[in-house]
């Protein structure tokens, strides 16, 4: 594939940012968003190639058009947002916090991609990413699992209402993201031990595990309307 303008929201940490670098290292031009202008200017710092960054909060509806204004023209949208919210045993999860899931995934997700048609090439792509949580039934993930399976319901039908334009997903398992911040890196070690003795694998993932599922489905013109899990087969041991 000949160089190409690949725009990434959620890129300055995590999936994102490993996507991002994976990409640049193929000599793409890329365009990384983020809404903490610290952490984007950081990951600007590291990063080297054709590199732009824009701030952005995809949590802002009202904003995203002129931020998309601002970008112009692309080839590629990756959409690399997380969300922690609703996560918990469904006999007591609060309403609020699944609530608080569906804003900061499922409308983040939704609203960026309207916002972003204008500018993006309709032979190009555009990839969500999703969760393993929405496919495997793993207890305590109920509202969390919900919103990533509301992401990947999304895939097929603007794989068939946008073609040209691809649309493909990845659902990741368990990925060593800034995601996991809310425990303390001793609190991690047990956690991340226990998950990868459950992953037929026999680790954990890391971020860059995923940029090259990103990297292929951007890459592949044949693939559209798929939702690939990328979890080192975490779901078959749940």
């Amino acid at each position: 594939m000949s160089s190409q303008h690949i725009v990434i929201v959620g890129g300055s940490s995590g999936i994102g940012l490993a996507t991002a670098r994976l990409l640049l290292a193929k000599g793409h031009e890329v365009t990384i968003t983020g809404r903490n202008a610290g952490r984007l200017e950081a990951a600007a710092k590291a990063l080297s190639g054709h590199l732009h960054a824009c701030a952005m909060d995809a949590a802002d509806p009202a904003g995203l058009p002129d931020a998309f204004n601002r970008i112009g023209d692309f080839d590629h949208l990756v959409l690399a947002l997380g969300s922690g919210r609703g996560a918990g045993p469904f006999a007591s999860v609060p309403l609020a916090d699944v609530k608080a899931g569906f804003e900061e995934k499922v409308y983040a997700h939704f609203a960026t991609a309207q916002a972003a048609l204008p500018h993006l090439n309709k032979s190009g792509s555009l990839t969500f990413i999703s969760a393993v949580t929405a496919h495997a039934a793993m207890p305590g993930t109920a509202g969390i699992g919900a919103a990533n399976a509301a992401i990947a319901a999304l895939v097929p039908v603007l794989a068939a209402e946008l073609r040209p334009l691809r649309v493909n997903a990845v659902s990741p398992g368990v990925i060593d993201t800034p995601w996991w911040d809310f425990l303390s890196d001793e609190q991690k070690v047990p956690v991340f031990a226990d998950y990868a003795a459950q992953t037929p694998v026999g680790r954990v993932g890391q971020p860059d595990d995923i940029a090259e599922v990103i990297a292929f489905l951007i890459a592949d013109t044949f693939m559209s309307g798929q939702t690939i899990i990328c979890d080192g087969g975490l779901r078959w041991a749940s």
